[in-house]
């Protein structure tokens, strides 16, 4: 059983051994400098070795010793677990702490657990309390990435989200594809968001599209957002009027179809169709009674009315001639 104590430890006697396995945020670490330089330290390092060790093996908190250099700090609050650095690393990814490991973060701790400290995948699911699954999902989505990948995700210029969702499949189907993109994000990033519509669009794409794609993301997530402007002020100058009468059109192909498929079946059916056919036949009269209401409209009767009452009096019909005045 291994012994924990917290203490002031120089920062020099730190080794950020493990820092290339976290993600760099730089907005993190200043809200976190900000935060000590008002309130202390609050939360402690964890670092892997005994306080009178000459030099210890840093497990958690980079972003804070990075935050404690940012403010001028040569100490750094620091809990001592005196066991192997394998076995701290395993306690880490074991144990929920104050903030959540991405999926990225999380693989390449796991990488170093087996490759540099001789674990099997069931011996380090056993360590770090988790089964044997969760390990290799891990180290699957880190054996989809590329290095250069891996260190545009460690950079915060590729976001993890897109590493496992965009980068990850599109590499496996095409890694040219994948190497140009990237490249491409860094003279003209795009978000995450803009990445999950890149891609949606390139699964679509015919192959000559795609290469302009790869060669220009920047310019095609744009020519996209022009589109849907255009999209927009269309639908905003036309009114409601212009999409309903598109909506009708589709239902009018659908229900065509409905029939002519029903018409092919004979009762009784099974019972999602009954379902499905007692909906439909509540909302139908409804749906109905609005197209009657529109198509019987008397508006242009109305505005007949207006037009003779604007040119005058209606002349008189059927009435009996005036008499002699008294």
């Amino acid at each position: 059983m291994w012994t924990s104590a917290t203490v002031q430890i120089d920062m020099h006697r730190l080794e950020l051994r493990y820092a290339a396995t976290r993600i760099e945020d730089a907005a993190a670490v200043r809200r976190l400098a900000r935060s000590i330089q008002e309130c202390g330290q609050l939360v402690a390092c964890i670092a892997a070795g005994r306080p009178e060790d000459a030099s210890l093996v840093l497990i958690d908190g980079y972003r804070r010793v990075a935050a404690l250099g940012q403010i001028g700090r040569d100490t750094a609050q620091v809990q001592c677990w005196g066991c192997p650095v394998g076995q701290a690393l395993a306690q880490l990814l074991a144990c929920s702490g104050a903030r959540i490991f991405a999926a990225v973060e999380q693989a390449l701790m796991l990488r170093e657990l087996i490759d540099a400290h001789g674990l099997t995948q069931r011996q380090a699911a056993a360590q770090c309390g988790r089964d044997v699954s969760w390990v290799q999902r891990r180290l699957v989505l880190l054996g989809g990435l590329p290095e250069p990948l891996v260190q545009a995700v460690r950079s915060a210029r590729v976001s993890s989200w897109a590493a496992a969702r965009v980068f990850a499949p599109l590499a496996r189907a095409n890694s040219e594809h994948a190497s140009r993109l990237l490249a491409g994000l860094d003279a003209q990033p795009l978000s995450t968001r803009e990445l999950h519509t890149w891609f949606e669009q390139y699964q679509r794409a015919q192959r000559s599209q795609r290469e302009r794609m790869v060669e220009h993301p920047r310019l095609f997530i744009d020519s996209l957002n022009e589109r849907d402007r255009d999209r927009a002020a269309e639908q905003l100058r036309d009114g409601p009027e212009r999409q309903a009468a598109a909506e009708l059109g589709q239902l009018h192909a659908l229900l065509d179809r409905v029939r002519r498929r029903l018409q092919s079946l004979s009762a009784p059916v099974a019972a999602p169709l009954a379902r499905a056919c007692a909906r439909a036949d509540a909302l139908l009269p409804e749906v109905v009674s609005e197209i009657r209401r529109l198509c019987h409209d008397p508006d242009g009767d109305h505005q007949q009315r207006a037009h003779s009452t604007s040119a005058g009096p209606p002349a008189a019909r059927d009435r009996p001639a005036a008499g002699t005045v008294a």
